[in-house]
């Protein structure tokens, strides 16, 4: 019996620690459903579908590969000639449409009488205009991919499009979960986003701007999450030294910082940066094509989640968010604590902020408008209760999936920004009242 009581126990605190584990299966399914539609194939995989195709057909004379000049495009032009090269003469022809006129022109007409026209889909109606003006390919047939039926939502493209996005919010939300798991919150992080972009793009611009190198870029990176990191220590001094509120002392800091992004850049974006900058924001690594950004945020999160279950540290910034006066009386140093959380929580800002500059390649005052919103928001919908004590890392990943997800779902179907806005607020309000509903539970319970 106290088997089966243990593991009903274990059962219950996975479902209330990520529980929301299943809302987002459940969104997943539900854009999946929504945006099943016909896709087309590009690249090798598009050149595989026409291979696949003419697997049982004679296709004789000459084959004619028609694209654009693009990566994908030449990897469809160079699969589809490795497949079809014992089938007949291949011609490659790639560039815009007065380009392929001009290369076709200069053809005899008993290759073109005698030709196989293949492209793909996105440059098949140019292509057929194209056909239109020689009368020699009046007889030729024009093959394009196959198409297939798959959820929109579900394309590769999309999901690390999804993910790319929630990046810089789901970092900076790690920091913030620290900070109301200690029962406080931090506003100044939309605005430290925008001071951090725009301190790197003023230092880089100062050392270099266009021809800056990869060190001065590391270093102008180091200081403005630095700079950052010594503003939300500062916040938190502020809430343990003269004990100001959290909500009161980092509003405050937001009015600063986002001032001080205006003076820093004269209320101007700052353009001038190298075009290697951009590697962190958009580069992705070649085998999965997962973008830089998205594998920099698992590894903080991976780092978080051990420095919060196996740490000591981890144990006292819970014990802090639980009951303060326990963890001083236990010989828990809580200020230093909350001074910590808000230090940290302050780098990661940074930390996005950097990501952002290198996403837009510039530098802004206006970036981060509402991100504290945003983010507090993954924080409460993965978990972590406001009254502070209970959170955790994970649930904060899986809160800011939810929000992409839903957001990323409702652009798909074409939902209109004033509602995606109200559904966003009606989904924030609903996972404040589900921790009310389980705080009451639990007090009763006791």
């Amino acid at each position: 019996m106290s088997a089966e009581s243990g593991t009903k126990s274990r059962v219950n605190k996975l479902l209330s620690d990520y529980g929301m584990l299943g809302v987002l299966i459940l969104l997943c399914l539900l854009f999946s459903i929504l945006t099943l539609s016909e896709q087309n194939s590009v690249g090798a995989d598009a050149a595989k579908g026409i291979s696949r195709r003419l697997r049982n057909r004679d296709v004789s004379g000459n084959i004619m590969i028609i694209t654009q000049q693009n990566e994908q495009d030449r990897s469809f032009a160079e699969a589809l000639e490795s497949g079809l090269r014992s089938r007949g003469s291949i011609f490659i022809f790639q560039g815009g449409p007065s380009e392929i006129r001009s290369k076709l022109e200069g053809l005899p007409d008993s290759v073109l009488s005698n030709a196989a026209i293949m492209t793909t889909e996105s440059y098949a109606p140019a292509v057929k205009s194209i056909i239109a003006q020689f009368p020699s390919l009046s007889r030729a047939e024009l093959m394009t991919p196959p198409a297939y039926r798959w959820p929109t939502f579900l394309l590769a493209d999309n999901l690390r499009n999804v993910a790319n996005q929630i990046a810089v919010i789901a970092i900076i939300a790690i920091g913030m979960t620290m900070v109301i798991i200690t029962a406080g919150i931090d506003l100044s992080v939309g605005s430290l986003i925008a001071l951090s972009a725009v301190v790197i793009a003023w230092i880089i611009g100062f050392m270099g701007g266009n021809g800056a190198s990869v060190a001065a870029m590391f270093v102008a990176g180091l200081l403005a999450v630095l700079l950052c990191g010594l503003t939300g220590a500062f916040s938190g001094l502020m809430i343990t030294r003269f004990q100001i509120p959290p909500f009161i002392a980092t509003l405050a800091i937001m009015q600063v910082a986002a001032g001080v992004a205006y003076i820093i850049s004269q209320g101007k974006p700052i353009y001038q940066l190298p075009d290697s900058f951009i590697g962190l924001g958009r580069g992705a690594e070649p085998l999965l094509k997962i973008p830089y950004a998205v594998i920099l945020m698992i590894l903080l999160y991976l780092a978080a989640h051990f420095l919060m279950s196996r740490t000591t540290l981890g144990r006292y910034v819970y014990a802090v968010g639980g009951n303060p006066e326990a963890a001083r009386l236990a010989g828990i140093r809580v200020k230093g604590v909350i001074l910590f959380v808000y230090t940290l929580c302050g780098i990661l800002a940074g930390f996005g902020g950097v990501i952002m500059a290198s996403q837009l390649k510039s530098g802004a005052p206006t970036y981060g408008l509402t991100y504290e919103l945003y983010v507090i928001a993954a924080v409460v919908v993965g978990g972590t209760s406001l009254s502070g004590g209970e959170g955790r890392i994970f649930g904060t990943l899986i809160g800011a999936f939810i929000i992409a997800v839903i957001q990323n779902g409702m652009n798909l179907t074409n939902v209109e920004t004033y509602t995606q806005k109200v559904v966003l607020g009606l989904v924030i309000l609903a996972a404040v009242l589900l921790d009310r509903l389980k705080q009451r539970r639990m007090a009763r319970a006791r």
